[in-house]
């Protein structure tokens, strides 16, 4: 039977696994076996960040809102509700930049809402 010779598989494998790796600390970033586990374990990582960033952000705006909100007097159930209410079909990160930058503008559509919630 004759020998089987792989070349530079093996080494190509490892170098690319050693390419991602770059960066980490200590034997992390040279040796293979402790750099494919730290791989594999970023990799999972930045898979279940990326959804979990939406959530993270969602939480930004709502938070954003409420304290903006509380200032014109109501809260951010009763905001929602009233913006429903009125049909205003702004997303919680249009409505966040707003309560941040354009605060008069987001006074003018609390001011709505609370007529439409009937928060007197």
């Amino acid at each position: 039977m004759s020998r089987v010779k792989r070349g530079n598989v093996l080494q190509n494998r490892h170098k690319k696994i050693l390419k991602y790796a770059k960066g980490f600390r200590g034997s992390k970033s040279r040796l293979f076996i402790a750099a494919n586990q730290a791989v594999m374990i970023a990799w999972r990582n930045a898979f279940r960040d990326r959804r979990k960033k939406k959530r993270d952000f969602r939480r930004l705006w709502i938070t954003r809102i409420n304290a903006a909100c509380r200032m014109n007097g109501l809260s951010y159930s009763k905001f929602i509700f009233g913006m429903n209410q009125a049909g205003i079909t702004l997303n919680r990160k249009v409505l966040a930049e707003m309560a941040v930058h354009d605060f008069e503008a987001f006074k003018a559509v609390a001011v709505i809402a609370k007529e439409k919630a009937g928060v007197k």
